[in-house]
């Protein structure tokens, strides 16, 4: 079949710790990994209007034809994997990587190749467990779009790809989608201007006590002795 090319948004994912789970509880661990696959993923993919091009033991590879779909189904899958992990121990979640690229790939037989790939692969690595990192093109293509809380890490280095790729970390958070506003919760300001107020009140007194002190020990004292202040007497009589 000859190949083709075409610009698209590629995921990348992989299960975090994966050796380790599967080293700890082998059968537990594919029978729960099945199931993440057969009730999220699959049809969170599908739902974005995605293509599973591929998947490894822990991994899969994903094909969009909008990065607004491919960074929907991460934040969906992050969420829902959130609240299936609120309840499990740490050492035993089951918590994916998420990378997004958009770029040119090539296709040929089904299968996709080039930098686009490889990209989205490297980016999935640098991604915290329950975390999406993003390249700066996904990030510019869904600017006004959706709302995303993202952490701008600059332009990385990745290993084999011959220019640096500007970066950004979508982070995860506990019970909640991480595509969210990037303003701070209500709580969070509230419990901060009130600490800062009350640091500003402290100084405040500190200041008026040590004026206080100041001026106190400057004052003349009532109540202590009197002190004598000569006078000139009256003229002695010529002699």
């Amino acid at each position: 079949m000859t190949a083709t090319r075409r610009l698209a948004a590629i995921l990348a994912a992989d299960v975090a710790g994966y050796s380790r789970l599967i080293g700890a509880d082998e059968q537990g661990t594919l029978t729960r990994l099945k199931a993440i696959r057969s009730k999220l993923m699959d049809p969170q993919i599908a739902a974005h209007h995605g293509r599973i091009v591929k998947t490894t033991g822990d991994g899969l590879l994903v094909e969009f034809d909008s990065t607004v779909d491919a960074l929907r189904c991460a934040g969906e899958v992050q969420a829902q994997m959130a609240e299936r992990n609120a309840a499990a121990v740490p050492e035993g979640r089951i918590e994916w990587r998420i990378g997004i690229h958009q770029g040119d790939i090539v296709v040929e037989d089904g299968d996709i190749f080039g930098d686009g790939v490889n990209i989205a692969a490297r980016l999935e690595g640098l991604a915290q467990p329950g975390g999406v990192c993003v390249s700066a093109r996904v990030q510019e293509d869904v600017a006004g779009k959706i709302d995303l809380r993202f952490e701008d890490l600059g332009e990385q280095q990745l290993k084999n790809i011959a220019r640096p790729v500007h970066i950004y970390a979508i982070r995860p958070t506990t019970g909640a989608s991480p595509l969210l506003d990037a303003s701070p919760p209500e709580p969070a300001r509230t419990h901060r201007f009130a600490s800062r107020q009350r640091a500003v009140i402290a100084a405040a007194l500190i200041a008026v006590i040590g004026i206080a002190s100041a001026v106190w020990w400057a004052w003349p004292q009532r109540g202590g002795p009197a002190v004598a202040i000569p006078t000139a007497g009256p003229p002695s009589p010529p002699a």
